[in-house]
């Protein structure tokens, strides 16, 4: 099997494993994990708001069902949830307050106050401004955003308890790192602490989105 690597990625990967030994060893033992970006900017952040606070398999549950609501055979669109009743939102799973928080996103979008058309021309900050002015989007949503829609290779989201979690174990520390102390840690890895999240995501065995990025191989 030969593993399709990218520039970018071997370019990452070669930075990560000489700036951090323990980064080379997770890069070892895992092997290549990548970064793919997606095109469905909008159900991507309804799938986000409608799973805060909930087990994954429920959130799954939740986003399926929405996705039922949603005319067949089209990428699901903001006309599409404008157009439901509240009622039947909730009626999926929804609280009230996330129902009102997917309607503000579906609002900010047909509008074009929120241009997810343009978005991946935007820069990391502008984009994280633009999605925490939506309702029941904060800056971690907007953080994984960028990771897992966008594929942006340099950021890093000190409010995650995974990476935080991750940090304590591989880097013997003594509690759960504050941010500046995370910054810390991290900055050898610029321009590539994406990468080296998903090593610390993986690391704990507990990242259904990195199992999802593992690099595929050719039979």
């Amino acid at each position: 099997m030969v593993n399709r690597v990218s520039p970018e990625l071997e370019a990452a990967l070669s930075h990560l494993a000489a700036c951090d030994p323990v980064m080379a060893r997770l890069i070892d033992e895992r092997g290549p994990l990548h970064l793919t970006a997606t095109v469905e900017y909008f159900f991507t952040l309804v799938d986000s708001i409608a799973s805060q606070q909930v087990s994954s398999k429920a959130a799954a549950t939740i986003v399926s069902r929405i996705r039922t609501l949603l005319p067949d055979g089209e990428p699901p669109a903001p006309e599409g949830i404008l157009a439901l009743p509240d009622e039947s939102l909730q009626a999926v799973g929804l609280s009230w307050r996330k129902v009102s928080y997917i309607k503000d996103l579906a609002q900010r979008v047909h509008s074009g106050e929120l241009d997810l058309a343009h978005i991946a021309q935007m820069d990391d900050e502008e984009i994280i401004k633009s999605l925490v002015a939506v309702k029941g989007i904060g800056p971690w949503t907007a953080e994984m955003f960028l990771i897992f829609s966008l594929a942006r290779p340099d950021v890093l989201a000190v409010a995650d308890y995974g990476l935080q979690v991750a940090m304590k174990q591989l880097y013997n520390l003594d509690s759960l790192p504050k941010p500046a102390t995370m910054r810390e840690i991290a900055q050898p890895w610029q321009p590539y602490r994406s990468y080296a999240s998903l090593y610390l995501w993986r690391s704990l065995d507990n990242s259904p989105k990195v199992e999802a990025l593992e690099v595929p191989s050719d039979q």
